[in-house]
């Protein structure tokens, strides 16, 4: 069975760190473009960091400097490391895949059309 298994979620203070992980099964990570996104209570759902397949990442303004993502072929996850964390990081984070292309633009009403795979989310909150 192919999916995404997220973890790592939790309740931490202001400047916390967490570290969310994505767990792929029946596909290899390395042979897939690989997202997090998240979406907070009466947000829309945004892109926080990406990696191509060739291991290029991408992390949205706001995270930069504060989150870090990598991939570890051999455990076949995808990490977001997230330090100095704020209460606007408050969010459920999902994790995505896609052979062909990743997108930035996220909405949980199409995920299936517009992503391969996408898991069931973790959730992140940050108190201040």
């Amino acid at each position: 069975e192919v999916q995404l298994v997220e973890s790592g979620g939790g309740s931490v203070q202001s400047g916390g760190s967490l570290r969310l992980s994505c767990t792929a099964s029946g596909f290899s990570v390395a042979d897939a473009h690989m997202g997090w996104y998240r979406q907070a209570p009466g947000n829309r759902c945004e892109w926080v960091s990406i990696i191509e397949r060739d291991g290029t990442t991408y992390l949205r303004d706001s995270v930069q400097g504060r989150f870090t993502l990598s991939r570890d072929n051999a455990k076949n996850t995808v990490n977001l490391q997230m330090n100095s964390l704020k209460p606007e990081d408050t969010a459920a984070y999902y994790c995505a895949a896609d052979r062909a292309r990743i997108t930035r633009y996220c909405n949980l009403a199409t995920v299936a059309a517009d992503f391969d795979y996408w898991g069931q989310g973790t959730q992140v909150t940050v108190s201040s």
